[in-house]
């Protein structure tokens, strides 16, 4: 799920990065924040009884922006 997010965070930067006429160079800052897993179908009463459920992860990457 880290890694995940990781190349999604990449993926972000380097359309910003393109808008700028820049490239992504290397990782400035991360963070992980916020891990929630949390029912899958919330609201219908069975929330505890389903095995399926959502999971929600928050991280932060800066990048350096190279010309």
């Amino acid at each position: 799920m880290i890694a995940k997010a990781n190349r999604n965070a990449r993926i972000a930067a380097a359309c910003f990065a393109k808008d700028s006429g820049s490239r992504v160079g290397a990782i400035r800052r991360a963070r992980q924040g916020v891990f929630e897993i949390l029912p899958c179908d919330r609201g219908n009463g069975l929330e505890n009884r389903s095995i399926e459920k959502t999971v929600r992860m928050v991280a932060t990457v800066n990048y350096e922006l190279e010309r």
